[in-house]
């Protein structure tokens, strides 16, 4: 369910390596056409990694990330002296997984940066492509489905 959205995300990003050069001159709504692609990307993004995890992981800035970090930080820290009240513990694989999360916005954005650098647009194309090679099995299961059960309900319509 979750790919489709997903492989919509890697052929946007596949547009944006292609031809986003070409899309950068196109003006519309006062800013380029790249800047609102690349807002829609990201904001399918986030829908995509909120849905995923069920609203526990929030992408939507690096801020998000790192406030959860300290709240979890925190509650490892925290000494409770008072009796009787429940304990605070931290969720350490969630603090690993948010640091590791942190981690790969950092190297992402320094790898993009370099990228563009030197690649232009370009430096998306096999990002995307990668992207559509990871995403395309289930929805291409979907289709096989899909054209299994129509042939299915033709066949079963002709025996009655």
């Amino acid at each position: 369910m979750l790919a489709w959205p997903l492989l919509l995300e890697a052929a946007l990003l596949l547009i944006f390596g292609v031809v986003g050069a070409s899309l950068s001159t196109v003006i519309g709504l006062f800013v380029p056409f790249t800047v609102m692609l690349l807002c829609f990307i990201m904001g399918l993004q986030i829908a995509l990694v909120t849905k995923i995890s069920r609203a526990e992981i929030r992408t939507t800035h690096i801020t998000g990330i790192v406030t959860d970090i300290g709240i979890e930080l925190g509650r490892l820290v925290y000494w409770s002296r008072a009796d009787g009240q429940p304990r605070v513990v931290a969720d350490r694989g969630r603090l690993r997984l948010l640091c590791m999360l942190a981690a790969a916005f950092f190297v992402g954005g320094v790898a993009g940066a370099f990228g563009f650098k030197h690649a232009g647009y370009g430096a998306t194309v096999p990002l995307a492509i990668v992207l559509i090679a990871l995403a395309i099995v289930p929805p291409i299961d979907d289709v096989r489905a899909s054209i299994r059960r129509q042939q299915t309900d033709r066949i079963g319509s002709r025996d009655m």
